[in-house]
């Protein structure tokens, strides 16, 4: 099995005292541990969802999670700050979007939600965007981490661990990695990352290092053939300090991963963007399990953008069926309103829309909550 053991930690000075200052110091209520044994996760030694079955179906072991990388967000270019004002106050506060994440954070546990993927530099908060011009990253040009941003995801990382949930922490996003100014900056930000989250003793965290890496990422160590490099270095770096993170990466939709990033990772990040026909859910499933690298751990859908909760097939469903877990991706579309999407920013990060009642609705029925 592995697990997250604490021990002495081993940061170098400098980096402990810059820390310090960005919400690093260990809560007294922390208290919630993530680890894997074959293709199940654990949380504080028992398996998730323990002795739970849906329509025959176990689910003991999966990680029921949602995309709300716009957790922390904030945008840095003048130019565009002014597209995510809240409609009813006509400005961007990046404080009231972690507060209203925090606040949201117990009603989607209530409903069996276990995880969530947060990431330092977000995600597109249009859904999907050709041209990203806002400046959206909590790591700065030269690889060292904003301490506004930092202090952010500090107190949505402390809420989950108090509410007993794992986090999905991403480290870099395509659109906004090329604004470190070269490989040098990308690792110096891995480092930084590690130390930061070691520092702080959290041991209900799950690295994801980029999201989906095979997809427009300017540094060739974020690309699918280097990739792996950093994987490695999150688990080095994290062993060496006294605390073994878990880590992987995930890959754009329909893609099934390679294996060089099979070899290196804990678990397996998939997405279902773009699957348009649940028997491909079933199918990645399998196709990842047959890889000559393939050994038994989770498989994990972070991000899928198909919805038909109330159909009898479909992407959600199809995943659970074929033994691994997903996660849902809301973004707003064409003429929709402030509740809808969870990664189109501003956020209403409550269960206000139709579709958001749809999936939670969906997941209750599924996990039977998490009262």
């Amino acid at each position: 099995m592995r697990s997250i053991v604490l021990v002495s930690l081993g940061v170098a000075t400098g980096t402990a005292l810059f820390l310090a200052g960005c919400g690093t110091s260990t809560s007294p209520g922390r208290r919630t541990t993530v680890a894997i044994n074959g293709e199940s996760f654990l949380l504080n030694g028992r398996p998730t969802y323990a002795g739970r079955a849906w329509e025959g179906v176990s689910i003991e072991g999966r990680l029921m999670n949602s995309r709300m990388v716009q957790g922390i967000f904030d945008d840095l270019n003048p130019e565009t700050r002014a597209r995510w004002a809240y409609p009813d106050t006509g400005k961007w506060d990046p404080d009231r979007n972690t507060r209203e994440f925090i606040a949201a954070m117990p009603e989607w546990r209530r409903h069996g939600l276990l995880a969530f993927t947060l990431n330092l530099q977000g995600g597109s908060p249009e859904g999907y965007s050709r041209l990203q011009p806002w400046h959206n990253s909590a790591i700065s040009a030269d690889g060292s981490l904003r301490p506004d941003y930092l202090a952010r995801a500090a107190r949505i990382l402390d809420r989950a661990n108090e509410l007993g949930m794992v986090v999905i922490l991403g480290l870099f996003y395509f659109g906004q990695d090329e604004r470190l100014t070269d490989e040098a900056a990308v690792i110096r930000a891995v480092d930084a990352a590690v130390d930061w989250l070691v520092t702080r003793g959290d041991r209900h965290v799950l690295v994801e290092v980029n999201n989906e890496c095979n997809v427009r990422y300017d540094h060739a160590i974020l690309q699918p053939g280097r990739v792996h490099e950093l994987i490695l270095r999150v688990r080095e770096r994290s062993t060496r300090a006294g605390h073994r993170l878990l880590v992987g990466t995930s890959y754009g939709g329909g893609k099934v991963p390679e294996d060089n990033v099979v070899r290196a990772s804990d678990f397996l990040l998939v997405h279902g963007n773009g699957v348009k026909d649940p028997a491909r859910i079933t199918q990645m499933v399998q196709q990842t399990r047959a890889l000559p690298a393939w050994r038994p751990m989770p498989i994990v859908f972070n991000e899928d953008d198909h919805f038909d909760f109330e159909k009898p097939s479909n992407n959600f469903v199809a995943a659970v069926r074929a033994g691994a877990s997903w996660g849902y991706f809301d973004f707003r579309m064409k003429g929709e309103g402030f509740t809808d999407g969870y990664q189109s920013v501003p956020v209403d990060w409550g269960i206000a829309s139709p579709r958001k009642q749809a999936f939670f609705a969906k997941l209750r029925e599924i996990t039977g909550g998490l009262e």
